[in-house]
């Protein structure tokens, strides 16, 4: 009898109904984000050194606090608003070896950043409790509070300065809905961010281009208005 009971209790956690959205359905989710770039820089290029100084950089990750809330128009289409904390990563310059400047590899500097995206979100339709779903939209980053270490302010590094980004991003994700109006959530994002790093080293101007195009990952908790 309790082994019944207990394939019973089973069945009906893996066979919980559906709860499909509804059109003025507002969701709204919090938890971790986590941006990794993909990062793939050119060559940094100082002007009086004739451009092409065979140096790179890189940005390493980071994972702040993240913000989502989707407004229903319908069982299925949605549009849905990103935000999160500032993220702030780390940049360091590679590939020093290649010339005789002798800058050395490591941290270059830190920049900070905000992600804001508005996607186009479609759920399909199930009979589970797990809704999945895709999206795709516009993202703009905001580039701020950038500056180097004090290591390459005394290589003569200084004014650094990252041009704001404009660029598309996909997400697929999936909600599942523990009751009425409770649900967890996990997402994957692609953001194509671009951006050009200008700064002053040795009083001359300098430049890198930086493909930064991260992966987002979210796990969040959400609650349905």
């Amino acid at each position: 009898m309790k082994k019944t009971t207990l394939a019973a209790l089973i069945l009906a956690a893996m066979t919980s109904p559906a709860m499909a959205y509804e059109a003025g359905d507002i969701i709204v989710r919090a938890g971790l984000t986590t941006v990794a770039p993909n990062d793939d820089s050119s060559n940094v290029n100082v002007d009086a050194l004739g451009g092409n100084v065979g140096m790179g950089v890189e940005v390493d990750s980071d994972t702040q606090l993240g913000l989502n809330l989707v407004y229903m128009f319908d069982s299925n289409w949605g549009i849905e608003l990103l935000a999160a904390t500032p993220f702030s990563h780390d940049v360091t310059l590679i590939d020093t070896a290649d010339n005789e400047l002798g800058l050395g590899d490591g941290k270059l500097g830190e920049v900070t950043h905000l992600p804001p995206t508005i996607s186009a979100v479609y759920f399909f339709d199930t009979d589970s409790a797990a809704t999945p779903y895709v999206g795709l939209g516009l993202n703009y980053t905001i580039f701020f509070d950038e500056e180097f270490t004090n290591a390459r302010e005394d290589q003569t590094f200084s004014d650094l300065d990252l041009d704001n980004s404009f660029g598309l991003a996909a997400q697929v994700g999936v909600d599942y809905q523990l009751d009425e109006k409770w649900l967890v959530n996990a997402s994957i994002r692609y953001i194509d961010i671009g951006t050009t790093a200008d700064f002053t080293v040795a009083g001359v101007a300098g430049s890198v281009d930086v493909d930064i195009d991260p992966w987002v990952y979210t796990l969040s908790v959400g609650y349905v208005f």
